[in-house]
């Protein structure tokens, strides 16, 4: 996403005249320099944050006296063959940052990757992470960065004013947007000109979906299940046309920076979009920050009203590292309550950490201690892209020609169908 490029570049940028950070092509792993110092490496990508990583390196190597040298790599497809290169090789740094969900798979773990399951570190790493970062029943990977959530922001001045409280059904939802309307403000600002942004009530009501049919990735991922002959799945599509009625009128021509704006003054009650977009707001709008509030994608039982979340890359221990005891010292530190406490003092969190019992700093977004909810009360679920690789390139063309009366829900859902059909065919999965 466009927000954490920047924030990257930013930290990056910051790092490199600093001298923290060089681009390495082949592992410096040696567990000690000439001068005595014991290191250990660790590969990152380019288009991931990095300034909360660098405090934490920095307070363990204080503590520990251990150095974590760090190589970066390119994102994207090609920083994924040079990984896969760099294994294939032999010649691979100490610890890696890579995808979680379906994409582990492609590293072969088995093979690769250090088997952490049975180690202490691990013991408070959420169900929802685990799920996400392991194959074969063996966790792989720790998070390295907080989860983040497909939700809805929301203007709590807004909602404070008009009497209103956090709706817990859909229905209760529409209720408010129809008060909200009546009162002369938006009751949902859409930024389809930034057109990702246009599929967060659909990818955002996962939590929904698999709330009553759990085995959906899985029948799902088989071509056993589609959104055309399936009612549950399908009301993804049916909440964008319902929001529709209520959205900003420029919704076409809105960007994502100007419905952050307009969320943040209160011209607009409600935005469905990544939680990303609190850090966004905060840096734009620092003194609107606690007047955004964050909610599920309300279902229909208002005793489940749960939450989707998108869970971060993994940090994984290569499983032929020379170093593997000061690798397992790092990865124990990134999940401790004093690394989480020196992560989060200078880079505040888009959502909870996947880890149980690690307390979050009081300094953290408003949004993000609501958040914090839904966790503890074991009701999130991860975004169907962690559990199938099989996503149609065209839902945001779809989800944005229902926001606009083009096209019915019916009618996106066996569009998006045939979709995704190709892509399967083209992953050559089986039963495709």
């Amino acid at each position: 996403m466009k927000l954490f490029k920047m924030l990257a570049i930013a930290a990056l940028v910051m790092l490199v005249a600093a001298g923290s950070v060089f681009a390495g092509g082949g592992s410096q792993s040696s567990g000690s320099s000439s001068g005595g110092q014991k290191t250990v490496t660790l590969l990152v990508d380019a288009d991931s944050p990095f300034v909360g990583t660098q405090a934490m390196i920095d307070a363990f190597q204080k503590k520990t006296g251990i150095k974590v040298e760090v190589e970066i790599r390119v994102g994207g497809l090609e920083g994924e063959n040079i990984m896969k290169t760099r294994l294939a090789t032999g010649d691979m740094a100490d610890m890696f940052w890579y995808n979680t969900g379906s994409k582990l798979n492609d590293l072969n773990p088995a093979q690769n990757i250090q088997d952490i399951s049975n180690e202490p570190f691990a013991a408070n790493v959420t169900d929802s992470f685990k799920k996400s970062a392991s194959a074969n029943g063996k966790l792989y990977g720790l998070p390295m960065a907080s989860t983040q959530a497909g939700a809805i922001l929301y203007n709590k001045k807004i909602y404070q004013d008009l009497g209103l409280s956090v709706p817990h059904t859909w229905n209760d939802f529409i209720v408010n947007c129809e008060k909200i309307q009546a009162s002369g403000k938006v009751a949902i600002v859409a930024s389809n000109k930034t057109t990702w942004t246009s599929q967060l009530f659909f990818l955002g009501d996962e939590y929904n979906v698999k709330a009553s049919q759990p085995n959906f990735p899985a029948e799902y991922t088989a071509n056993r299940a589609k959104y055309a002959t399936n009612a549950v799945a399908r009301k993804g599509f049916e909440k964008i046309a319902a929001a529709g009625k209520y959205l900003n009128r420029d919704h076409l021509a809105t960007t994502y920076e100007l419905a952050e704006e307009m969320i943040a003054n209160g011209q607009a009650a409600h935005w469905a979009i990544l939680t990303q977009a609190l850090t966004s707001i905060n840096t734009d709008y620092p003194s609107k920050i606690n007047d955004i509030g964050v909610f599920g994608i309300p279902g229909d039982d208002p005793n489940n009203h749960g939450l989707t979340v998108w869970i971060p890359s993994g940090l994984y221990i290569y499983k032929n590292t020379p170093n593997l005891d000061l690798a397992k010292q790092w990865a124990a530190y990134t999940v401790s309550d004093e690394g989480i406490g020196v992560y989060s003092s200078v880079q505040k969190p888009d959502g909870p950490f996947a880890l149980k019992g690690v307390n979050l700093p009081s300094t953290v977004y408003a949004g993000v201690q609501e958040m914090v909810a839904y966790f503890n009360a074991n009701k999130t679920d991860v975004a169907l892209e962690f559990e199938s690789p099989v996503k149609g390139p065209n839902l945001e063309q779809f989800c944005i020609e229902v926001f606009s009366g083009i096209t019915t829900p019916q009618a996106a859902a066996t569009a998006y169908d045939q979709d995704v059909t190709k892509q399967a065919i083209q992953l050559n999965l089986p039963g495709w």
